[in-house]
């Protein structure tokens, strides 16, 4: 897979994979900081002895135009099909060169942040035209949530890619919680999500894309003059994070 070079900020550029659009988060002006990428995301919560919070799984299907885009030159055989072993050099890659990001992943145990060790099972699948990648987010210290309550979001402080939870019932699991915890789901306001998108009305995202990821004639963004003020050290992208909360008895 080509590497392109970091120091050139054209977005054309520098995605050749998630983990290097990642990487360019930095380097793209605060012009350019509205979304160019939305994933759909899934998360499952793990438990293990004792009822402590052991890790997180993360599933990520990012949309058509750049699920198209990243698997460029990756169907070893020709045969019109990307497998999960011609995806798999793809999903160690991101999944490891994300950790400087945090995995855009953000955990607090009983108002704790918590700390991830290095992630693991990284597998990506291409199914109706969308990539999904997932992997597990081991917890350095598996941590006991007592009466306290687990928070979980997943976002990009840019806003640089936006990530939203899925609709499906399994978008918020627990595996191996102890008897009686519950998982609750907060979401931000649609109608703050699609003004700082810059949507029309009929949902065209600023680049001129439809939320099939089809190209459209292009929209000027609502918020340009806004992302412009922001600086590197933002965290913008926080009011539009889904938050799934656990409590327990």
């Amino acid at each position: 897979m080509p590497t392109a070079s970091l120091t050139h900020v054209s977005l054309t550029h520098v995605l050749t994979g998630f983990a290097v659009l990642a990487a360019s988060l930095a380097l793209v002006p605060p012009a350019e900081a509205h979304p160019h990428v939305w994933v759909s995301t899934k998360a499952e919560i793990t438990y293990g002895e004792g009822g402590r919070v052991t890790g997180i799984r993360n599933a990520w299907t990012f949309d058509a135009s750049y699920s198209a885009f990243v698997v460029q030159g990756l169907d070893a055989n020709g045969d019109g099909v990307f497998s999960p072993e011609e995806l798999s050099s793809l999903a160690r890659e991101n999944t490891a060169n994300l950790a400087e990001f945090g995995y855009f992943t953000k955990l607090k145990v009983a108002g704790k942040e918590q700390l991830f060790s290095d992630p693991t099972e990284p597998r990506m699948a291409m199914e109706d035209g969308k990539l999904t990648m997932t992997f597990l987010l081991p917890l350095k210290s598996p941590v006991a949530p007592g009466r306290g309550v687990t928070a979980l979001e997943v976002y990009d402080p840019t806003y640089f890619v936006a990530f939203g939870l899925s609709d499906a019932t399994d978008a918020a699991r627990l595996t191996g919680a102890p008897t009686g915890c519950a998982a609750t789901v907060t979401r931000p306001k649609p109608e703050a999500v699609k003004a700082a998108e810059g949507k029309t009305p009929d949902g065209k995202t600023p680049d001129g894309r439809t939320p099939d990821g089809k190209t459209a004639d292009a929209k000027p963004g609502l918020s340009e003059a806004f992302f412009e003020a922001l600086t590197a050290s933002a965290n913008y992208g926080s009011q539009f994070a889904n938050r799934i909360i656990v409590a327990c008895p």
